[in-house]
């Protein structure tokens, strides 16, 4: 059995437990308690429980978020749920749309863009490390359901070969240097989201934005905080991730 999307599984337990495995692995499956092994579990059918030495654990099919979270391989920052649903709302990306991205990075927003544009959209994606090119090739052949994707082990500084596309996403160091570049990429009106870390790369990107000829329409930021599970002490988590990005979002205007 080929691994894809149809064989990964994510093991729900107590005290937060999450595992996703892949039916299509023979390897053992280590719990809290014991362990299990892929051909029991593809004998169970998901949304149903089964027990080991007492504990039990539900199995449920893998979703986006599941597999984005518990199982890609990662050696970068990723860009997280919660800014990858506003990123594609505010990208107005959905099946059909061709967009471009740089940096892959470890490829987590490349699986989830990859599924939103659907089988007759294109995601043309760019990443300049070697390292992390062919990492997010592994990820998003583990959870890959269309065949969409096109990937460039190249920086974007050596030119974008796509036009007309109807919206370009950056996770880089200096999006300011490449503007222009992407610009060219884009069609009249076409959406550009940016993903910066600190206040600085923003203020240099909104500089640049204005001068290339951008419409900026909105600087945010996301943050998500989570409640303890228990309905009658319900509460915030202690703690909370506390920042991870600022997000900018502009259209392109013709000259």
């Amino acid at each position: 059995m080929k691994s894809s999307i149809a064989t990964k599984r994510i093991i729900i337990g107590t005290n937060n437990f999450n595992k996703v495995v892949d039916l299509a692995s023979s390897a053992k499956i280590g719990l809290p308690k014991g362990q299990t092994d892929t051909e029991f579990l593809s004998k169970i059918k998901p949304g149903t429980s089964f027990e080991v030495q007492g504990e039990k654990y539900h199995i449920l099919e893998c979703d986006t978020f599941d597999y984005i979270m518990y199982s890609l391989k990662r050696q970068t920052q990723i860009v997280y749920p919660k800014e990858g649903s506003y990123i594609s709302m505010r990208l107005d990306i959905f099946p059909g749309k061709r967009v471009g991205e740089a940096g892959t990075g470890s490829g987590a927003f490349t699986v989830y863009l990859s599924r939103l544009v659907g089988p007759y959209g294109r995601v043309y994606t760019y990443e300049q490390r070697e390292e992390f090119y062919k990492l997010a090739q592994k990820n998003l052949g583990e959870f890959s359901e269309f065949d969409n994707v096109i990937m460039y082990n190249k920086s974007i500084n050596e030119g974008i070969k796509e036009r007309d596309l109807d919206a370009f996403f950056l996770d880089v160091r200096k999006p300011w240097e490449i503007l222009e570049e992407v610009k060219k990429s884009l069609k009249a009106g076409g959406h550009l989201g940016i993903l910066v870390p600190t206040t600085n790369q923003v203020s240099e990107t909104l500089e640049t934005l204005e001068k290339t000829g951008f419409y900026i329409f909105e600087v945010s930021e996301i943050m998500l905080r989570k409640y303890k599970l228990n309905p009658q002490r319900l509460r915030p988590e202690d703690l909370m991730i506390g920042h991870t990005g600022y997000l900018v979002f502009a259209r392109k205007l013709e000259e």
